[in-house]
């Protein structure tokens, strides 16, 4: 991940997914929008209906996040490497705080909007780690 911008763009981003994510089948175009006082958290909203998921940019913090994109996961959004990503985690909210998925990061090339949610091998990377904890 290394390179990859932290930079955002205040306007909403359009993304394209190669394929749709786990259990949001139909759906691949989705809008990314930074939220206003919550810094690196941003709103995935589909656009042809109303689901919508929370990612975090983890450059953000200091989660110490920094996985091995592999080279076919970069083909698929057309990224020659990864500074042409940009990487988010999702975010759930629960009852005893926010988790984030490290396990499956989604990667979105910065220029055309491509999109895809990669699924590491890397096991030091937990599907689901609570921030702060």
């Amino acid at each position: 991940m290394s390179g990859a911008s932290t930079d955002r763009a205040t306007a909403a981003l359009c993304v394209e997914f190669a394929s749709p994510m786990p259990g949001l089948s139909p759906h691949t175009a989705f809008t990314l929008e930074q939220i206003d006082g919550a810094e690196g958290l941003h709103a995935l909203r589909a656009t042809d209906a109303d689901v919508r998921l929370f990612l975090l940019d983890p450059l953000s913090g200091d989660y110490g996040y920094e996985p091995t994109i592999p080279a076919e996961v970069r083909a698929q959004i057309g990224a020659a490497d990864d500074s042409e990503i940009h990487v988010f985690v999702v975010a759930n909210p629960s009852a005893d705080g926010v988790y984030i998925n490290l396990r499956a990061p989604i990667l979105i090339h910065a220029a055309s909007g491509r999109a895809v949610q990669a699924i590491l091998e890397d096991q030091r990377y937990p599907i689901r780690a609570l921030l702060g904890g």
